[in-house]
């Protein structure tokens, strides 16, 4: 078993072309697609490899998509743990226009989910003869899956003493957070969420982190601010900055879950909390180097963590 083991609800394939111009009501010719697996957890994992790390990617999959996302796993040798389910599996499609250089993304539902087959995960986890040092639940919930399933995978985590990150939004991550987590990855509108406000401003940040670390919701927060980086806030470091370099991005897909996966390598290294950060940064930065919904490459990733090192 490895040290890091992946949970994906809601997996989807990945589907990315190019095409000239995107016009109403036309026959586009598009190019050969390109498919990927994705899926939060599942992106962390596969960036995790990219990485040089080894982890666990569990998923629940169905139908054609859900055997062709399996085998793109196989493929970039991921290790994974498939719940067989009765639905197909989601497709996303993700459209460049070349004449322009936009990026269209076209996000498709979930499946719905029995009872029988989400609980697997939770069976399976309380029952594990070896426990992974950090699991990492990711991403959205399909639906029929209810938004508390990652507060019991938190419950699991105390009994089973893991490490728990978890990066997902609204009711869900409200919920999981309530029970304690390690570590989350907020943006500034899910930190106004777990602080119970509305909306908060970058004048406020720094207090309702503080906030949220003091009512126990997780030991260490890192909240994504975009191309501006991330702020660590911890009992331990208090508050720190990260800023990237800037970089000729490509496309944004996949770079919050890069950095997670980046994360997850500097806490595997045993890295201080700021240098964790750092690496994840590095690597989320890194994604958006990528074309379409390539993850981080490793030698970029390492070049801009140097380059972080000499900027602290």
């Amino acid at each position: 078993m490895p040290k890091v083991l992946t949970i994906t609800i809601n997996p989807a394939l990945d589907k990315s072309t190019h095409v000239k111009r995107v016009l109403p009501e036309k026959k586009l010719r598009c190019d050969e697609p390109i498919y990927e697996p994705g899926g939060g957890g599942i992106n962390v994992s596969r960036a995790i490899r990219k990485l040089g790390g080894d982890s666990y990617a569990w998923l629940l999959s169905g139908g054609p998509a859900g055997e062709k996302l399996c085998d793109l796993l196989k493929k970039e040798d991921v290790e994974y743990w498939n719940v067989p389910t009765k639905s197909w599996t989601r497709e996303n499609l993700m459209v460049m226009e070349d004449s322009t250089g936009d990026q269209f993304r076209f996000g498709m539902p979930g499946p719905k989910i029995d009872e029988s087959e989400w609980r697997q995960v939770l069976k399976k986890l309380e029952m594990l003869e070896q426990v992974p040092e950090y699991v990492v639940a990711s991403g959205s919930l399909a639906p029929g899956v209810p938004d508390d399933f990652y507060l019991q995978i938190a419950v699991i985590a105390h009994k089973r003493n893991f490490k728990l990150i978890v990066d997902t939004s609204g009711e869900a991550l409200v919920k999981a957070a309530g029970e304690g987590l390690y570590l989350i990855k907020p943006n500034l509108g899910e930190l106004a969420k777990l602080a119970g406000k509305e909306h908060i401003s970058a004048f406020e940040q720094e207090e309702f982190a503080m906030q949220v670390l003091d009512e126990g919701k997780c030991k260490v927060l890192v909240v994504s601010l975009g191309p501006r980086g991330a702020m660590l806030a911890s009992k331990e470091s208090g508050i720190y900055y990260v800023v990237p370099p800037t970089v000729i991005q490509q496309s944004a897909v996949g770079a919050g879950d890069s950095m997670v996966a980046g994360m997850v390598m500097g806490l595997l290294r045993g890295c201080s909390l700021d240098d964790v950060v750092r690496y994840g940064v590095a690597s989320g930065t890194a994604a958006t180097m990528t074309p379409g919904s390539e993850l981080c490459r490793k030698e970029d990733t390492d070049e801009i963590y140097q380059w972080l090192l000499k900027h602290k």
